[in-house]
């Protein structure tokens, strides 16, 4: 793994992202900012982010390959890379067949964009790729620097360092929400996982295959999988839970912190775990 990211990062949409963000997540230790929400193949929020700090990796979570081709992308990545060597991690996926009209055949999809950042100069080191499933996991080693799963839990974790092998960057996204009250906490979570998680046929495959059942995934999400994907209580017990990642097999966590002002969630977890 070339580009070191550290245990703990924080993974926030494009639009919920800012210098000023940015420079609170490096002064309280993350080793890296997670962008996700499928940002633009330009990738200017790259820039700003990078821009405003001086040490904190960057990584996509993800771009979309439907979106921008990998020639689009990989220039992108060759203006940051020269401006800041070894601080950013591209990361890119397939996205899903409910958002995108002309979403066929996607492993074949996931190979050629690959192909194309082979050819646009993108070393394998320096991306990652979105990856749930054994087949896709196991390309992800292959051609990337790893993966970066989403919506998970530390038992897919575990299955997926099985797959992925030793020396093979794996990191998951976590959410969390800093509240004690559990109906408080499902209140914040079940929404943002609802919609439009639950209603993705990947995200829907990968729980079923986890042990969760339809009854669980339908209606909102059954209380216990809202608490498995969106950790709740105090600062202790929602750092056990991150730390069950790592202990499961993760390299890094991409904490998300669900709410209207996630700082106070994100100083709590670098107080616990980054101090």
């Amino acid at each position: 793994m070339a580009i070191e990211l550290g245990k703990i990062g924080i993974w926030r949409g494009w639009h919920q992202l800012n210098a000023d963000l940015a420079r609170e997540a490096e002064r309280l230790g993350f080793g890296a900012i997670w962008i996700g929400g499928s940002p633009d193949g330009q990738l200017a929020i790259v820039d700003e982010l990078l821009d405003a700090t001086d040490h904190i990796k960057v990584a996509t979570g993800i771009v979309n390959m439907w979106k921008d081709d990998a020639a689009t992308v990989g220039a992108s990545w060759h203006r940051i890379e020269a401006k800041h060597p070894g601080r950013f991690l591209l990361g890119v996926g397939i996205g899903h067949p409910e958002a995108t009209q002309e979403y066929q055949k996607p492993y074949d999809k996931i190979v050629d964009y690959l192909d194309g950042l082979d050819e646009a100069g993108v070393p394998v080191a320096a991306r990652a790729l979105a990856a749930l499933g054994p087949k896709v996991l196991k390309l992800s080693a292959e051609r990337t620097a790893g993966a970066h799963p989403y919506l998970t839990t530390p038992e897919h974790t575990k299955e997926a360092r099985q797959v992925l092998g030793d020396g093979v960057l794996l990191a998951p996204e976590q959410k969390i929400v800093l509240e004690t009250d559990p109906e408080k906490a499902r209140a914040i979570a079940r929404p943002t996982i609802q919609h439009p998680y639950l209603n993705l046929v990947n995200y829907r495959t990968n729980l079923l295959r986890h042990g969760w059942t339809e009854a669980d995934l339908d209606n909102g999400g059954s209380d216990a999988l809202i608490d498995a994907l969106a950790l709740h209580g105090d600062i202790d017990s929602i750092a056990a839970g991150i730390t069950a990642h790592l202990d499961a097999g993760a390299d890094h966590v991409c904490v998300q912190v669900l709410g209207d002002d996630p700082l106070p969630g994100y100083r709590a977890v670098a107080a616990a775990l980054l101090s």
